[in-house]
This record gives structure tokens, C-alpha cells and sequence, in this order.
């Protein structure tokens, strides 16, 4: 390592204090303040616990589960035994489980707290610590400010409370959970599946490609395919066991078409007709379906996926009767607005929320204190879907398997998930979406996101490409302008660092920093007369977004 790179990985280990920032801590794992090891993990568990014991939350106790990355088991037991030496009851999974397990045990063990040791789909460097609340949802204001408060108070590393295991267990207060939890997560799953019947008749003729990337998703994955019916599951060898190094791919991102090489190479060895893969802790899902005229396998992007499983869902449960009147769709502001039209035409409420799972959640608070509507479905293009109300996170099994039966269901009719998606932009229109990542790490990364947000804020393009800007949305301060008349005005509008260009045509694009990695995101949205002049329309924006 030459001088002036050591140089800088020690400004970047050191800069900061690794911010307890969206729903908790995601950096890479290694010394410094700004790093993901003991020190920064036992400081925000302490704020965490100072935070529950002022709430007088430490007897319903906190739920904690870890996936496959390095130091995911080390820093899931030293959490549990800094709340336990707080007096606050822990249930540790007693191996690696999915996020979606776990926002959905809070609310089963009626917990007041759940932490995940996860860095999702980031790179093999990085880990990360999320932190949940009472409902299930990873936390959102109030309460993200009040931990977030804890745990900058604490200034001295040596303020972080200390217990030994057996001292813990002998007190009651360090609990091991696991296939007890699975039982019942499988049964819930079973009951939003939708056709139990045609999974056990059709199932068996589904040929499923699945790869969970080296992290938690097979077990559970593997287990409801195979109660439903789906037998006839192959999974990737390569990629099947838990590995923090995850040396098949650079990157474990169902949403990097790069992930599915060796997935994609045994699905056609055997044609199957979905491919499948869940990322290291099992909340997002990536697909891929195989088109029977040209034995091409089709991606299907994260909008793709949330329009199939909001059309399979709506579409069978009107059928079956199930359809009720209040019941309502929440999608976020980057979704496709094909959504839109699925909704209008179906009688569904929809609601749009900012990017970020937890506003789907707040929503469906919003739904129970007002005592409103139902949740049949939340979605964001990054890949993932939630179902009904129980889990309050996204969910890649409950996802894979509503699939793999909407799968089932059109083979039955002699059609693929590939000609179903054909059928609904027939039917609702040619909507394409995109988006663009650009990643800019360390502290010079960090300004330079920060540059570009104010840039853009304050000098707004007029065109972007061939298209004029007829509004701008600014979430940072709830204003619209505008463009055509230069008017601004105040709108309710949630307060996030996000901007928002309404283009002519009904295009749109949209920028923001990410909340959970060293990136600023660009995305954009079209809708052309066929697929193909769609995809023009789409690389077009792009390249003007680009620009």
C-alpha cells in the first residue's frame, strides 16, 4: 500500500463517527471511528438500551437476528449481552435468519425492540446494524431521533455496559429462539398464499432455478416451495452455503444482473422456467423468466416484479371474492407509475410514499390509527415487496413465493410470468423505468453528494435531455416551483433530501443521495406506445439525466 492510499483509508476510517443514520449503522467492517467493529456497535447498542429503559421497554425485550457476513455472529451476541447487562430481555436467533423473519417476530414475542446484523446487498467490506421498533418496521420519527440522541450522548466507550453469557442465561434475560419462530413464520406465509390447490397440481411442473447468494434465504426459501408443492426446485451448489466472503460475485445484489451468472448458466442447462435469487439477508428478490417462443431468460427489474405480484394479488383476490373495498396499494415516489393505472382500474387505493421501507410501514400505521384502509401491498422499485401488514419490512420469501404460484397459476393457462408482463402493458400501458448509481465513497465522496444536491437545487436544469421540466419538487423544504411560470409554493410534502422533476409527456426523474450506501441515485420513469420505443424513450432520459 503506497503512502498517500494509507493516508487516506486512515482520514476515512477516522473522519467521523460512523452515523447512527437510517434505521441504524452500515459501514466497513475494520478499526476507526468511523468503521463497523465492537467499539461502534457496543456504542449504539448502549444508546439503544438507554433509550428502551427510559421507555420502561426492558421487560418485553428485544428480538435479534444475523445473516452471513463476516462479524455478523460476533456483533449480534455482543448486542444482546450489552442490553442484557442494561436489564433487558434478548431472543437471539441461534443461527443466521432472514430480515423479514425478524421484523416479524417482534411482533409475535410482542418485543419492544428488533435488531438485524446485515449490510443487505453492499460488498463483502461492509456490515451493518438495523434497528427495529414495537410494530415490526425498522424505526422512523420520533423514535429514530430519541435512540439517535442516546447514542450520541454516550462519550466514553467506557459507558457501554458489560455481562458475562452464563450470567445472562441464569438471569433470564439472554434467550435463544429458532425453529419455534420458523413454525410460525411459515404458517403466516401460508396464509397470504392464494392458490393452494394449483401449487400442488401446477408446482411440481415449475422448474425453479433459486440461489440465495451465500446468505440466509435457503432454508426458509427451500421449505415453503416445498410445503406448497414446488418440488421441482434446483438450487445453485456454488452459492447454497452461508459465506461472509460471498467469492462467487463481486457484489450479492439481486438487483446486479452480474449475480445471476451461474444461476442463469443452470437454468438453461435444465430450462427452467424462473430464476430466483434472494440477497444476503433475504429481503430483496431478483428474477429472472424464461420466454418460451425464444428460450431467452427476461430480467425483470425491481418495478417489474412489485407490478407482477400487485397484478397476481388484486387479480385473484377480486376473483375469489377477497377483494374488499378498503383496501389499498402504498408505492413509492421512484415507482413505476404503471401502478397507478393497475390501482385506477381495479378500485385500489394507492398511496405514495418516499423511498425507504419504513415510510411504507409508517403508512400502514397511519391505516390502523385511523382505522382506514387495509394494506394488500407495499413495493419500491429497489427490488422489494412486502404482503398485507404482518411483516413491516421487505420480504424476499413471501415474495418468491407468491411468484413461483403466479408462476403455477398462468402455466395452468398455457402462459409465462413473461407473457403475463407483456399482457399487462397491453393492458395498462408501455411504462419503463430506470435508474443510475453513482458511488462516491469515503469522506471526499461525501461532499461531493453533498455539492451535487445543491447544485441541482439551486441552479434546476430547464430541460433534462429533449424534455422540458414542467415542476420541481424539493422534499427539503416542501416547495414545488413551477418551471413554466416560475411560481413556487408550499406543498405537504414529507421532508427527505430528494428532488423531483415532473418532465412533459408524463415523464418524470428524480435524484437523491442513498440512505444506506456512499451513493447519489438517479432515477427516471417513461411511457411509450410499444415496448420498444419505451426502452429508446427510457435510454434517452437516462442519458439526460446522466448529463
Amino acid at each position: 500500500m503506497n503512502k498517500l492510499h494509507n493516508e487516506k483509508e486512515i482520514e476515512d476510517s477516522f473522519y467521523k463517527e460512523l452515523e447512527f443514520g437510517t434505521a441504524g449503522l452500515r459501514g466497513v467492517i475494520g478499526a476507526g471511528t468511523n468503521r463497523m467493529n465492537k467499539y461502534t456497535v457496543g456504542k449504539a447498542t448502549q444508546g439503544l438500551a438507554n433509550y428502551i429503559v427510559k421507555n420502561n421497554g426492558q421487560n418485553k425485550g428485544v428480538a435479534i437476528a444475523y445473516d452471513s457476513r463476516n462479524m455478523s455472529q460476533e456483533f449480534s451476541k455482543l448486542a444482546a449481552l450489552i442490553l442484557n447487562a442494561n436489564g433487558i430481555k434478548t431472543y437471539r436467533f441461534e443461527s443466521l435468519r432472514p430480515t423479514p423473519e425478524l421484523s416479524y417476530t417482534v411482533r409475535e414475542l410482542g418485543c419492544i425492540s428488533g435488531i438485524v446484523i446485515t449490510a443487505s446487498h453492499n460488498p463483502p467490506k461492509y456490515n451493518g446494524y438495523k434497528v427495529y421498533w414495537e410494530d415490526g418496521a425498522q424505526i422512523s420519527a420520533p423514535v429514530d431521533m430519541g435512540i439517535t440522541e442516546e447514542v450520541n450522548a454516550i462519550k466514553n466507550y467506557s459507558d457501554i455496559k458489560e455481562i458475562t453469557e452464563e450470567e445472562a442465561i441464569e438471569k433470564g434475560l439472554y434467550n435463544t429462539i429458532g425453529e419455534e419462530i420458523d413454525n410460525k413464520y411459515i404458517e403466516y406465509l401460508k396464509s397470504i398464499a392464494l392458490n393452494k390447490e394449483i401449487d400442488k397440481e401446477y408446482g411440481k411442473n415449475i422448474k425453479i432455478v433459486y440461489t440465495p447468494l451465500h446468505g440466509t434465504g435457503k432454508r426458509l426459501a427451500l421449505r415453503i416451495l416445498d410445503e406448497l408443492g414446488f418440488t421441482n426446485v434446483h438450487i445453485v451448489k456454488e452459492q447454497a452455503e452461508p459465506d461472509g466472503r460471498f467469492p462467487t460475485v463481486s457484489y450479492p445484489n439481486p438487483e446486479d444482473p452480474a449475480a445471476f451468472e451461474l444461476a442463469l448458466k443452470l437454468a438453461k442447462e435444465i430450462q427452467a422456467d424462473i430464476v430466483v435469487a434472494n440477497d444476503p439477508d433475504a429481503d430483496r428478490i431478483g428474477l429472472h423468466v424464461r420466454d418460451s417462443k425464444t428460450g431467452e431468460y427476461i430480467l425483470f427489474n425491481g418495478n417489474m416484479i412489485g407490478l407482477t405480484v400487485a397484478d397476481y394479488l388484486i387479480n385473484q383476490k377480486r376473483e375469489k371474492g377477497l377483494l374488499d373495498k378498503n383496501v389499498a396499494l402504498i408505492k413509492t415516489i421512484v415507482s413505476s407509475n404503471m401502478t397507478d393505472k393497475i390501482c385506477e382500474e381495479n378500485g385500489v387505493k394507492l398511496f405514495e410514499v418516499l423511498t425507504g421501507f419504513k415510510n411504507v410501514a409508517a403508512k400502514i400505521r397511519e391505516f390502523e390509527r385511523e382505522n382506514s384502509y387495509k394494506c394488500i401491498m407495499g413495493y419500491e422499485e429497489s427490488y422489494g415487496c412486502l404482503v398485507g401488514d404482518r411483516v413491516r419490512d421487505k420480504d424476499g420469501i413471501a415474495a418468491l413465493m407468491l411468484l413461483s404460484e403466479a408462476a403455477a397459476l398462468y402455466k395452468k393457462q398455457g402462459l409465462t410470468l413473461w407473457d403475463n408482463m407483456q399482457n399487462m402493458y397491453k393492458k395498462y400501458g408501455y411504462y419503463k423505468e430506470s435508474q443510475i448509481a453513482i458511488v462516491l465513497e469515503g469522506a471526499e465522496g461525501a461532499q461531493k453528494i453533498k455539492d451535487m444536491m445543491e447544485d441541482i437545487r439551486n441552479n434546476p436544469p430547464k430541460e433534462i435531455g429533449k424534455y422540458k421540466v414542467l415542476k420541481l419538487r424539493d422534499y427539503s423544504n416542501g416547495k414545488i416551483k413551477d418551471c413554466i411560470t416560475g411560481e413556487t409554493y408550499n406543498e405537504n410534502l414529507p421532508k427527505s433530501n430528494v428532488l423531483y422533476f415532473e418532465l412533459e409527456n408524463d415523464f418524470w426523474g428524480c435524484i437523491r443521495p442513498s440512505g444506506t450506501e456512499p451513493k447519489i441515485k438517479l432515477y427516471m420513469g417513461v411511457k411509450g406506445e410499444t415496448l420498444e420505443e419505451a426502452d429508446i424513450l427510457v435510454e434517452d432520459l437516462r442519458n439526460g439525466m446522466k448529463e
